[in-house]
C-alpha cells in the first residue's frame, strides 16, 4: 500500500484488544480456574467475531498490499510456533489437552493468504458469492457434521470429542476472507481511506491503529505476558 488506510489499522487494533480480552478471560477461567464464569455467552460471542473481523481485515488488505504469500507464509509459520508452545505446556501437564491449537486463528489466516492467488483473477461478485456460500456451508458443517479422522479438522469438520482453544477451520473463515476481498475491490477500489477528513491523530485512534500495524507481535506475546501477569499476582 502506498498510504496505510488509518481505519483498516483502527479495527484490526480493536479486534486485537477483543482478542486480548477474551485470552484473559480464558486464562482466569480454565487456566488458572480463579474465575468462574457463569453466562459465557458474551465470550463466545466475542472469541467467534473477533476472529471474523479480522479475516474480514485481511481479505481487504490483501486486494491493497502485495507479496500475499510471503505473508501467509510469515503468519502460518507464527500459527506453527503457538501449536508447538501448547503442545509444550500439555506435555508438561501445565494444563489440559484442550490447551492444544491445531488450527487457529493464525493458521486460518495464513492458509487464507497462501490460497488468495487462487482466487486473485476472480471479479468482486464472484468473491462475494463464493465467500457467501463458503461461510454459510461452513456454519452448517460445524453444527452438523462430525468426523472420525483428525485430517478434516482444518476443513471445519471436527472429530468428536475435539476441543482447542483456538479453532479457526477454513469453513466458514475462508468465505470470510473472501467477502472481505469483495469488499477490498469494491468499497476500496481506490486504495485510500472512506474517512480522510477524521483526525487519525487522535489519541485514542493513534492507539488502535499503533496496535493495528503491530498485530501479529501483539498476538505472539501478548498470551504468554498475560499468563506471567497472573501467576505473579496469584503468588
Amino acid at each position: 500500500m502506498k498510504k496505510r488506510i488509518w481505519e483498516l489499522d483502527a479495527l484490526r487494533g480493536l479486534a486485537i484488544l477483543v482478542m486480548i480480552a477474551v485470552h484473559l478471560i480464558y486464562d482466569l477461567v480454565e487456566l488458572f480456574r480463579v474465575w468462574e464464569l457463569k453466562d459465557p455467552s458474551l465470550f463466545y460471542f466475542l472469541q467467534d467475531w473477533g476472529g471474523v473481523i479480522f479475516l474480514v481485515l485481511s481479505g481487504i488488505c490483501v486486494t491493497l498490499g502485495t507479496a500475499p504469500l510471503k505473508r501467509g507464509l510469515t503468519v502460518f509459520g507464527c500459527g506453527l510456533v503457538v501449536t508447538a508452545v501448547t503442545v509444550g505446556m500439555y506435555l508438561l501437564k501445565l494444563t489440559g489437552r484442550g490447551i492444544i491449537i491445531y488450527f487457529g486463528v493464525l493458521h486460518c489466516l495464513g492458509v487464507c493468504m497462501l490460497l488468495w492467488p487462487v482466487f486473485r483473477k476472480c471479479p468482486a461478485w464472484l468473491l462475494a458469492v463464493l465467500g457467501t456460500v463458503m461461510a454459510a456451508g461452513g456454519l452448517y458443517l460445524g453444527e452438523h457434521v462430525r468426523s472420525t479422522s483428525v485430517l478434516l479438522i482444518p476443513l471445519g469438520i471436527p472429530s468428536y470429542g475435539f476441543s482447542s482453544s483456538d479453532y479457526f477451520p477454513l469453513l466458514p473463515n475462508l468465505g470470510y476472507f473472501l467477502l472481505g476481498g469483495a469488499l477490498g475491490r469494491t468499497v476500496y477500489g481506490k486504495k485510500e481511506s472512506l474517512l480522510p477528513r477524521i483526525n487519525d491523530q487522535n489519541p485514542v485512534l493513534r492507539f488502535l491503529c499503533g496496535c493495528g500495524r503491530r498485530s501479529l507481535p501483539i498476538y505472539l506475546l501478548h498470551q504468554p505476558v498475560l499468563t506471567a501477569v497472573i501467576a505473579l499476582l496469584l503468588l
